[in-house]
């Protein structure tokens, strides 16, 4: 029997239909909140090839770093949907927050004791604070305002998370790559005192930006706890007592939702954090790894120039539609850097940015589509599907150590391939 008719058995909660008291704050503190998300994830593709260089890791054991980012999404996510249920959009906003900023205050003792796990400890915690923001702050956007521009209001947040993955790479390439990483052969050629001064000097590189994180996550906790947020009852706390996860995991629209945010933020993920080492290679951009940072910070530029212009596409065409088309470009893009070399190459793996732009606020919005009270409940599963950029970066990184980087990439074609599908057909409402 097939469950899918259940999802539209299920009461369709109208969403706000003009704009409540507060709203214009609330956008600007949300799309403040996403800037400093975007900001955070993207600042993990300078790290990689920083901790590759200081720890001497092969691509599989520096993939670590996004395995243990983003499987905190999987871990934390259905704790995050039960704190939202029972505290609701503000607190869980919060709380967010605060656990972010102590996720960047721990990169401080792990840069000072140099230590690989400590770093990943701090990932997990970093990551388990932007889990509980996304499953919080998602919903909550697309549903301040007409359901009908939903997937545009999100466009719009979404554009501000890429203004801060923008931004990222560029600062963190001048802050953290700017001094010559030595290897385990070169550092063990040292005195222990210029051992000593040079990790005190890469510690240093790492603490000073994340000390900043924290301050500006601390300071947002701040604000969002003296603003009045315009309160929203349609999702999160809602018949709680009537739905569970189990209601929602039975309709085959959130299975294949969660595998499109999946493949999604895989691909996304995949390509940016192998793009510094891929632009590095002699016969591809040949440039240092300072240099190529401008290019990932092109990259997620894209995305966000992508994201204002789609904002404004998706008030004319539809939803689904532009996310099949822009799946399809990325899909030839891939494969185009795959088949040549040099400048085509280089820049054919920037572009994907820009057609990337548009995808997870769509996947999104036509994921919690039309599931009234089990909203909240769809919102935690599909942002726990975003371990996605864990699983398939780790698996990139060991195909990369097997068949080069430049190869590696066929597994961000095939995730492309199946969004296609997802906008033509899985997403459809039957």
């Amino acid at each position: 029997m097939n469950p899918e008719p259940m999802s539209e058995r299920l009461p369709d909660t109208p969403a706000p239909s003009g704009r409540a008291p507060g709203t214009r704050v609330a956008l600007t503190v949300m799309t403040t909140i996403f800037f400093m998300w975007g900001f955070i994830t993207a600042l993990n593709d300078v790290l990689i090839p920083h901790l590759k260089s200081v720890f001497t890791l092969s691509y599989t054991e520096v993939m670590l770093v996004q395995f243990t980012f983003f499987g905190a999404y999987f871990i934390m996510s259905l704790p995050s949907g039960k704190v939202l249920a029972h505290w609701g959009y503000r607190a869980s906003i919060i709380i967010g927050l605060i656990v972010t900023g102590i996720g960047a205050l721990l990169f401080l003792p792990a840069a000072q004791a140099q230590s690989y796990p400590l770093f990943l400890l701090a990932f997990f915690v970093l990551a388990s604070g932007i889990t509980l923001l996304q499953v919080a702050a998602n919903p909550y956007v697309s549903l301040l305002g007409a359901a009908r521009y939903a997937s545009a209001r999100l466009n719009l947040a979404q554009a501000l998370n890429s203004l801060g993955t923008t931004i990222a790479p560029k600062l963190g390439g001048f802050l953290i790559l700017s001094a010559a990483v030595l290897g385990a052969t070169e550092l063990a050629k040292l005195t222990p005192a210029a051992q000593a001064a040079y990790k005190a000097q890469q510690a240093h590189l790492v603490q000073g930006p994340y000390i900043g994180i924290a301050i500006v996550l601390f300071v947002l906790a701040i604000v969002v706890w003296l603003c009045r947020l315009p309160q929203l009852e349609n999702t999160a706390t809602a018949d709680d007592s009537r739905h569970r996860f189990a209601d929602a995991l039975k309709l085959r629209r959130v299975w294949l939702g969660m595998l499109a945010i999946f493949v999604y933020v895989g691909a996304e993920v995949s390509i940016g954090s192998f793009m510094v080492n891929y632009l590095s290679l002699p016969d591809i951009g040949n440039m240092s790894e300072a240099a190529a940072t401008g290019y990932v910070s092109l990259y997620w530029g894209g995305a966000m120039v992508g994201r204002f212009v789609g904002s404004a596409l998706l008030t004319r065409i539809d939803t689904r539609k532009l996310l099949a088309f822009n799946a399809a470009i990325a899909a030839l893009l891939v494969l185009t850097t795959m088949l040549t070399f040099g400048h085509v190459a280089l820049w054919s793996v920037v572009a994907i940015g820009l057609f990337n732009s548009i995808m997870f606020p769509n996947i999104f919005t036509l994921g919690i589509e039309k599931f009234g009270p089990l909203t909240g409940k769809v919102s935690s599963l599909l942002v726990m599907a975003i371990v996605g950029g864990a699983i398939i970066p780790l698996a990139q990184g060991a195909l990369a150590d097997h068949v080069g980087v430049h190869h590696a990439y066929v597994l961000p074609l095939v995730c492309y391939l199946y969004i296609i599908y997802y906008g033509l057909k899985g997403s459809r409402v039957a």
